[in-house]
């Protein structure tokens, strides 16, 4: 199983992973990398579109001559998917994919679900396990999501509307998720909005694992055809952190959305763990 690590930084390590270094963006990477400029791709748009910009690659690329039956996957550089005996070990309530016990390279290593499993054998795609979106302070939830409090007072008291919507209206536009919907073709758009307004549960990040190379070509034919018209409404003047990669953020909601219509989908356990801290 090939997996690619995404990274916008040369960190000549990822190979003692037994992962794919694969260099996003336009900068200069160390020759053993992996890079999308190589190929069909939208490097210079990686500022807004941040991992997704590796499956443009990945689907103009290699898709199409990979092997069928064969899996592979993404991870990036600070977050893994890891073999299942980790599952509960790992924080995802208080810290997103917190583990305390690695310290170096070979700790992470050996954690590191790096063979297909066999309990995949009836699934198309493997995605992060999700993590509850309920709003843990009331204050950041005046701060950051007060256009959502005015136009529904009910959601400090109710979790089940501190759902991904909301969510993405307090880190990312208040109306920008609406704006993207507008453009999303019929057939999703009743469904999406139903998934988002239902579910206080988020397998985001953005990276997966499958074999099935026509489901995941019409997953990326979707994807694709949704963010170009998505950039005619959002454009690349985009300012601050949660909206310069919009585009990412909107991949990270409508990837769990498509898989789970689409696909037969089994969650799986990931951490984060930035090796750029860790101790060789």
């Amino acid at each position: 199983m090939k997996i690619y690590c995404i990274t916008h930084k040369p960190l000549t390590y990822i190979k003692d992973l037994n992962l794919t270094p694969f260099g996003v963006g336009i900068s200069d990477f160390p020759k053993n990398f992996m890079v999308e400029t190589n190929g069909q791709n939208i490097a210079n748009k990686n500022k807004y579109y941040s991992e997704t910009s590796f499956h443009y690659w990945y689907w103009k690329n290699i898709l199409n001559n990979k092997p069928k039956d064969e899996w592979f996957g993404m991870c990036q550089y600070r977050r893994y998917f890891v073999k299942y005996e980790y599952k509960d070990q790992i924080d995802n309530f208080n810290s997103q994919g917190h583990y305390p016990n690695i310290n170096n390279l070979a700790d992470l290593k050996k954690m590191l679900q790096l063979e297909p499993s066999n309990m995949w054998n009836n699934f198309d795609v493997i995605l992060c396990e999700p993590w509850s979106l309920k709003v843990k302070s009331k204050a950041k939830l005046f701060k950051k999501g007060l256009k959502s409090l005015v136009n529904d007072p009910s959601i400090i008291f109710n979790i089940k509307k501190q759902n991904i919507k909301l969510h993405f209206e307090m880190f990312h536009g208040y109306d920008n998720l609406q704006k993207a919907i507008k453009v999303l073709p019929k057939k999703d758009m009743k469904d999406f909005i139903n998934y988002i307004s239902s579910n206080n549960m988020l397998p985001g990040h953005c990276i997966f694992f499958s074999k099935n190379n026509d489901l995941i070509n019409s997953f990326y034919t979707d994807l694709f055809k949704w963010l170009f018209e998505c950039e005619k409404v959002f454009g690349f003047n985009l300012r601050g952190y949660g909206n310069q990669r919009i585009y990412s953020f909107l991949t990270e909601r409508y990837m769990p959305f498509w898989f789970n219509k689409y696909a037969k989908v089994r969650y799986w356990p990931w951490l984060y763990c930035d090796i750029t801290k860790l101790q060789n």
